[in-house]
């Protein structure tokens, strides 16, 4: 999954769409406030520089590094002094040592090390003598109290994906939207090209429906639902709530992902659904992503069968399986592993409730296809999201059913825990391995498998031991060390792959997971620096979740916000979505545009190109689905690193 995008984009949907694209209207190009540009010493003595910070801010205790990027003789000498909101300094002394080169116009990074600094309130900091410079402003809090803003903007963003009529009005201006899914056709599976750019069918075929897939959650900047990464998303949801219960609307959530998700699962027929609507199409059949709009305009369209936008307004739905057939297994896993997730979050309050949905678990998790051949079911096309491991699905599935089967005094338990063990081996032993994001689960499966595990044994060689899962919870990180270890900001992902920013949340994540379950704190710092990389401590000073810090998307390439929200970065936002983040400089050749689309773009008050290294660019633009496109997953995956990292 490093190397392919994990939320679907219009440069991969609809080859079409560039070859027609058009400047827009609505243009909106602006400056975002200048991110530490003040001089903080004489301007006439002190080189430029400009200091990256993490704009949300530090935890009480934690490491806290900032870094500042300009020229080696401006920076070998120059010192900083931390100054509080009442204009006081409170801190001084030497910049820090140099981390490496970054480009032509900043070539030399230095850091500052503020972690001695524990006294919460806000801060800015300034650079002296040989440089000048002045940070955004800053937090240092208790963790709880810094990130539980952040988890609940988070909420904000999955409230604006908000699919069918249970839409928040006040949220976005939304309203209801694709009420057609109620009464929903199901379609034979499609056919695509290799790349995944063109269907193949003349039209589609009707298998069966109708059946109701209306509400869930419009998958990222599109519109379209996917069971594959609404299950995923689901599941960091009801993990997040073990350790922030109190953050406001996120357990409305994650019942909205589950309400959706039963939906998908037909028990009855032992029929899993997997799509809803289609996002590459042909001359034939206009699809999701050939048309720029509201996602309520769908339900006003005046069509027929036969017509092109039929699919727009009548969105086809496609089976994971043929009715009663085994289903691609990291579907079943993931699926079982979100089920038994409610089971576990209802044993106390409802426990009849709690056994029909871990019955509803084991149902799922029992079709599995343990013996795929050819691609794994994720979406159609598979290239939206290419996936290739499934065993850490299972194992997911099995541990999480097994935990909720032990609450609830269910015999299946310890079966269920041996079966964990073994698809914990079987991952660790292959060739698929990853790190937490929508395409690998493992660090979710290890973590619960450990606190299933009371203490290390020893077990058949098809079964994985707590040293096992410890093993490659400590590779899933170091790869990332070794990575920040070479990089000026010390980055733990790929800057030139899509996901990097996911992937981030997705160590942060895993580090909180390790310690939690090991008890073992050598990442702590680690995880503290990629949190800090991901919210403004980068060469290019902005935060990748909208809202937070001061300097942060403004133009996601996303309808609703484009369509129907404020492109200025204040006011009606699209508050706590997470985007991408930087990605291969090649990848941004060309962007995407539609007559309808309100064209915004935005800089840090100098091009977004002074800033761009190591073979990457970061771009604020509407049409940058390679850079600002937020998703589903990439904001739970954040969500699920701020609880871990508050409790």
């Amino acid at each position: 999954m490093s190397t392919s995008p994990s939320s679907p984009t219009w440069s991969l949907r609809s080859t079409a769409l560039l070859a027609t694209a058009t400047l827009g209207v609505g243009a909106v190009f602006y400056a975002l406030p200048a991110a530490g540009t003040t001089p903080g010493g004489d301007p006439a003595q002190a080189a430029p520089a400009v200091i990256r910070v993490d704009q949300v801010g530090y935890a009480v205790g934690e490491a806290k590094q900032a870094f500042v990027m300009g020229t080696e003789a401006g920076l070998s000498r120059a010192g900083y002094r931390l100054v509080d909101e009442h204009g006081a300094t409170v801190a001084t002394g030497q910049v820090g040592s140099r981390t490496g080169t970054w480009n032509s116009t900043y070539p030399d990074v230095h850091t500052v090390d503020l972690s001695a600094v524990n006294t919460p309130g806000s801060y800015r900091l300034e650079l002296t003598g040989t440089a000048s410079g002045s940070s955004p402003k800053f937090r240092i809090a208790t963790a709880k109290d810094l990130l539980t803003p952040l988890i609940e903007d988070n909420v904000r963003f999955f409230q604006a994906q908000r699919d069918g009529a249970d839409v928040l009005p006040h949220v976005m201006h939304r309203q209801p939207s694709h009420l057609a899914d109620r009464q929903a056709t199901v379609y034979a599976t499609p056919h695509y090209n290799e790349d995944g750019t063109q269907l193949l069918d003349a039209k589609l075929t009707p298998v069966g429906g109708p059946i109701d897939v209306s509400g869930g959650w419009t998958d990222a900047g599109d519109f379209l639902k996917f069971t594959h990464t609404t299950a995923y998303s689901t599941a960091d949801l009801l993990l997040a709530l073990r350790t922030a219960p109190h953050a406001a609307g996120l357990a409305d959530e994650a019942e909205q992902g589950l309400t959706w998700l039963d939906k998908m699962w037909d028990g009855k027929t032992g029929t899993l659904y997997a799509q809803v609507g289609i996002g590459a199409g042909n001359d034939n059949i206009r699809t999701d992503h050939d048309i720029w709009r509201l996602p309520e305009a769908d339900d006003k369209l005046n069509v027929q069968p036969g017509d092109p936008d039929y699919l727009i307004k009548n969105r086809p739905v496609f089976r994971a399986n043929e009715p009663g057939a085994p289903i691609s297994p990291n579907l079943a896993g993931r699926m079982a592993a979100v089920f038994a997730l409610a089971a576990q979050n209802s044993a106390q309050s409802d426990p009849a409730a709690a056994k029909t949905w871990l019955d509803k678990a084991a149902a799922v998790y029992t079709q599995a296809n343990t013996q795929p051949g050819g691609e794994l079911v994720t979406a159609f096309p598979h290239n939206f999201y290419p996936e290739d491991s499934w065993q850490d699905d299972m194992e997911f599935g099995a541990t999480e059913m097994s935990l909720a089967a032990k609450t609830l005094g269910d015999d299946r338990a310890t079966d269920w825990q041996q079966q964990a063990q073994h698809w914990a081996k079987q991952y660790i032993t292959s060739d698929t391995k990853g790190t937490l994001g929508v395409g690998d689960v493992s660090a979710l499966a290890h973590a619960d498998l450990l606190t299933a595990l009371k203490a290390d044994s020893e077990n058949d060689t098809d079964s994985a031991t707590p040293n096992d899962l410890r093993g490659d919870l400590r590779r899933q990180l170091d790869d990332g060390v070794n990575r920040a270890a070479k990089d000026p900001f010390r980055a733990g992902a790929v800057y030139t792959d899509f996901d990097s920013v996911p992937h981030t949340f997705g160590l942060v994540a895993t580090a909180q997971i390790y310690s939690k379950a090991t008890g073992d704190h050598r990442y702590d710092a680690f995880g503290a620096q990629q949190r800090g990389w991901a919210l403004g401590a980068n060469s290019w000073g902005s935060t990748f979740m909208i809202g937070a810090g001061e300097v942060y998307p403004h133009c996601p390439e996303h309808q609703l916000a484009n369509l129907g929200g404020s492109l200025d970065g204040t006011g009606d936002i699209l508050r706590g979505a997470v985007v991408n983040g930087p990605n291969a400089a090649e990848k941004l050749a060309e962007l995407n545009t539609f007559p309808t689309m309100k064209r915004c773009s935005s800089n840090p008050g100098t091009p977004w190109s002074d800033f761009d290294g190591a073979k990457a660019r970061f771009l604020d633009d509407a049409g940058a689905w390679q850079t600002v496109e937020p998703s589903v997953d990439f904001t739970s995956t954040a969500m699920l690193a701020f609880a871990l990292s508050q409790s």
